[in-house]
Formats: C-alpha cells, sequence, structure tokens
C-alpha cells in the first residue's frame, strides 16, 4: 500500500499520541506528519511493511526489520514512545496459523497468552519461552521470532505487535505522590481480575469465553472505581460492581465474589508467596491451585508446590482434590489424574 499524504517535516501537529515515527536521510532524524497512518499499519499482526511517498521519494518501511528502502542509502527508521514511567502500553503477540495470524491465548486453547509472552520477552529479550498444548511442547524463540513444535519441528512465524490506539495506565498523582498502583503496574507485573469459581477456586476473566479480560476490566475501574460493568460469559449476562466486589448472573441472580490482584500484592511477602502455580482447566482456562479445608478441596497451595519445586525442580509430587489423586511433574509441567490419566499443562508464574 502507498500512502501519498505522509510529509517529513518538524511540526507541532498534536494530537493525544504514544509514539512517534521518525525517519533518518542521512544526515538527520525528522519527525513523519500524519504518522498514525504508519502505527495504524504497523499494528496489524499481518503486515510485512508499507510505502510511503515522501519528499525523498517511494519509501519501503520493513516492520520486521525495521528498516527502511528508498532512492538513498543510508536512510533509517525508528518508533520512538512516548510513555512516561506510569504509563505501558498492550502489546499482542501472534503465531501465523497456515495464512493467518492468531493471537496467543484468544483460541481458548492455548496455554499461553500475549501478556505472559510479554513478560519473559521484556525479562529476556534473546532468550526463549516453553509452553505446551495438550501433549505438545512447543518453544518460542524471541530472537529469531520463531516458534516451533518439538515433536515435529514445524517453524512457525512469531510476531510482536503493539494494539493500535490500545489503553494506557495513566497515574495522576503528583509524580513525587508514588502510587502502590503506578508502581505496581509494569511490563512485567500487571494487574489481574478473578472471580470464584463454583470449586472455590479463583479464576481469571478471559477470552474468548468471556466478552471481556483483567485487561478490560481494569481500564474501566481505572475510569470509576465505584461503579459497574456489564458483559457476557457464554449465554449468560452479568454485572460487575466494583464498589462491592462481586459480579452477578443477571439471570438467576447468583453473586460471586471479585478480587484485583497486582504485583505488588505479593512483593513484600515471602518469595514462595511471588510464586503462582497455574493449571489448565478443561475450558482453556487457567486456575490457581487452592488449599482448602473443606471437603473435595485441593491439598495442596502454590506455596506448597513452589516448596517441593525449590528442592528438586526435576522431580514431582502428589496430590488429592475430591475423590481424585493426580501427580504433578515438575520437569514436564504436567498434572496426570491418576484414575482417568487425564493430562492437564502447567506453568509457574512470578507474580
Amino acid at each position: 500500500m502507498i500512502i501519498s499524504s505522509l510529509l517529513l517535516f518538524e511540526s507541532n501537529y498534536s494530537y493525544l499520541r504514544t509514539q512517534q515515527w521518525h525517519l533518518f536521510d542521512g544526515q538527520q532524524w525528522s519527525s513523519i506528519c500524519n504518522d498514525h497512518i504508519i502505527e495504524s499499519h504497523y499494528c496489524q499482526p499481518g503486515a510485512r511493511g508499507m510505502t510511503i511517498d515522501t519528499h525523498l521519494g517511494a519509501l519501503y518501511i520493513d516492520f520486521d526489520a525495521m528498516t527502511v528502502r528508498g532512492p538513498f542509502a543510508g536512510l533509517g527508521i525508528r518508533r520512538e514512545m512516548l510513555l512516561s514511567h506510569n504509563q505501558t502500553q498492550e502489546v499482542g503477540w501472534y503465531f501465523k496459523d497456515n495464512s493467518y495470524w492468531q493471537e496467543y491465548g484468544t483460541q481458548g486453547t492455548s496455554s499461553v497468552n500475549s501478556q505472559t509472552l510479554e513478560q519473559w520477552y521484556n525479562t529476556n529479550p534473546e532468550g526463549s519461552f516453553q509452553f505446551t498444548v495438550g501433549r505438545s511442547t512447543y518453544v518460542i524463540d524471541f530472537s529469531a521470532m520463531t516458534q516451533t513444535r518439538r515433536s515435529t519441528h514445524v517453524l512457525r512465524k512469531v510476531r510482536r505487535r503493539p494494539k493500535f490506539n490500545s489503553s494506557v495506565f495513566v497515574n495522576d498523582r503528583c509524580p513525587n505522590t508514588p502510587s502502590p498502583l503506578s508502581t505496581s503496574i509494569n511490563s512485567s507485573m500487571g494487574i489481574t481480575w478473578e472471580f470464584m469459581g463454583e470449586e472455590g477456586i479463583w479464576t481469571e476473566y478471559q477470552k474468548p469465553g468471556c466478552s471481556l479480560d483483567s485487561i478490560d476490566i481494569e481500564n474501566q475501574y481505572q475510569l470509576n472505581p465505584h461503579g459497574q460493568l456489564t458483559f457476557t460469559a457464554g449465554r449468560y449476562s452479568y454485572t460487575l460492581e466494583f464498589s462491592e466486589m462481586f459480579q452477578i448472573n443477571s439471570t438467576f441472580g447468583t453473586k460471586r465474589h471479585v478480587r484485583r490482584t497486582t504485583g505488588e500484592n505479593h512483593y513484600n511477602s515471602s518469595a514462595l508467596s511471588q510464586i503462582q502455580w497455574q493449571y489448565n482447566d478443561e475450558n482453556g482456562y487457567w486456575k490457581d491451585y487452592v488449599k482448602g479445608s473443606a471437603r473435595g478441596s485441593c491439598t495442596i497451595s502454590s506455596q506448597d508446590i513452589e516448596r517441593q519445586y525449590q528442592q528438586n525442580s526435576t522431580g514431582s509430587m502428589s496430590f488429592r482434590t475430591g475423590r481424585f489423586n493426580y501427580i504433578l511433574d515438575f520437569s514436564a509441567m504436567i498434572q496426570t489424574n491418576m484414575s482417568t490419566q487425564t493430562k492437564r499443562p502447567v506453568r509457574r508464574l512470578l507474580q
């Protein structure tokens, strides 16, 4: 696609922006007017690049390599973030499934989502990340931006792109008055919204099973912490009350407790409580291991699992939930029902 309305010049053209695109003409960097057009294309996971028409001639921007080609040598392109210390931008991670780009976690079957990948990427942009889907194990290479299925060695392309005009977290307090919220929201510690499930297990709001996720809820909460919002899950509608922290089924009037957790909730506690262990249930949702005293409750918690993991990270441990016994294999990151032999992926998260 050729965009002919982009001209290079320093200007005071202003709108609410979180980034700025610049072009290097061989001598100096210049801002690009109407660069929101470039940004909107860059945010599309299927866009390899685009051609813009400038006073330097037609220039092609390669989004993956972040390079520019044109009639002159020595040209350069860069995307500068304009976020303050207490802001962040939502980033999507995608893999190419045949001819289509799919976001991780949106199909309800993947054991990983964009938020998790972004956390690991920020920890080590040159590293890798391993996850499982069913019985298959995959490895994402951040430096090569590829995904490999270990059993078949099938390779798929991966892309990391910001979400266009995505909401950012803004703290309105004076910079000299730090807020617990602003200090806990960064690239590796986010906000998680969960409801109490039928089995007494805290379950995160996740798409596509639910019409919104933690990010959507947090955006509304920031606008009005004492308000409410409506959403759907399956064929039912719900209302989430922020002031009382519960959700109501609009059909049956059933109420469930809701909680909002941040990285700071665990930051000052012991090292064990900073780790969260979760399993992937039959619906593709990640659920916490929650220890309880009631009949049918799980006999272990995340802290119990982490304590055993620290003693032997390649070993295993057994536990019981209801009438079933399970084995948790740390090396394979799988839990197995000893009666049915059903296997479920397990993950270990730093909160």
